[in-house]
């Protein structure tokens, strides 16, 4: 028996060729377009590059930015003692040693919540300059009679310290209050006794301006 042989005809051979043509015409273009499209991620210039963050202000600095443009006085003080201060600063006490008597490091442990933050040189400046301020606006020529806490309490927003940042009280018959001056992180404390006082000093460990009450 013998094979029968199919010989391709004119047409199909040239559609076979076409069909190849057109096969590696098409695995050329798009190897063509892979290798000549740019990448958008390694592009110079590309919008799609991604840049670093600006850097943020330092909340502290300012928040001590504002607190020097609402007390120009207070600011120019500080700033010119500052730069004395940082020389002597390398000059100052070690810390006191812890107490090495029971009772008394018994005591120390149980009133550690009445400890206050350490002021910078600086704050410090600036937190008595601010208890200068308050004392003479409440004893000097000008000064008042608060018979009530909201009248005190007025008195001190009038000069910068809103009463969100603190509290005015009635302690054993005499006026009194605890404000964080804004952007200076530290705080005033006074008494409207006989006389007045009025101090600056860090916040409390546990919180606040206010002396916290409590221990164990």
């Amino acid at each position: 028996m013998e094979t029968a042989v199919i010989r391709p005809t004119p047409f199909a051979a040239a559609l076979a060729v076409s069909l190849l043509a057109l096969t590696a015409c098409g695995t050329n273009s798009s190897t063509d377009r892979a290798h000549s499209t740019p990448s958008t991620a390694s592009a110079p210039g590309s919008s799609s590059t991604v840049t670093s963050p600006s850097p943020t202000q330092d909340p502290a600095a300012a928040a001590r930015a504002e607190h020097d443009k609402a007390f120009p006085g207070i600011a120019a003080r500080c700033t010119a003692e500052s730069a004395a201060a940082s020389t002597s600063r390398a000059a100052s006490g070690e810390p006191g040693a812890l107490p090495t008597d029971p009772e008394a490091g018994k005591y120390a442990e149980n009133h550690a919540f009445k400890k206050q933050a350490t002021l910078t040189p600086e704050a410090r400046c600036r937190g008595e300059a601010h208890a200068q301020r308050i004392e003479k606006a409440l004893t000097g020529p000008g000064g008042g009679t608060w018979a009530t806490e909201e009248a005190l309490e007025s008195t001190l927003t009038a000069m910068g310290y809103p009463s969100a940042n603190g509290e005015v009280y009635r302690a054993g018959g005499t006026l009194g209050f605890s404000y964080a001056v804004p952007g200076a992180g530290l705080c005033v404390t006074g008494r409207l006794g006989t006389p007045v006082t009025v101090e600056a000093h860090g916040a409390y460990m546990e919180g606040g301006c206010t002396e916290p009450r409590g221990g164990h």
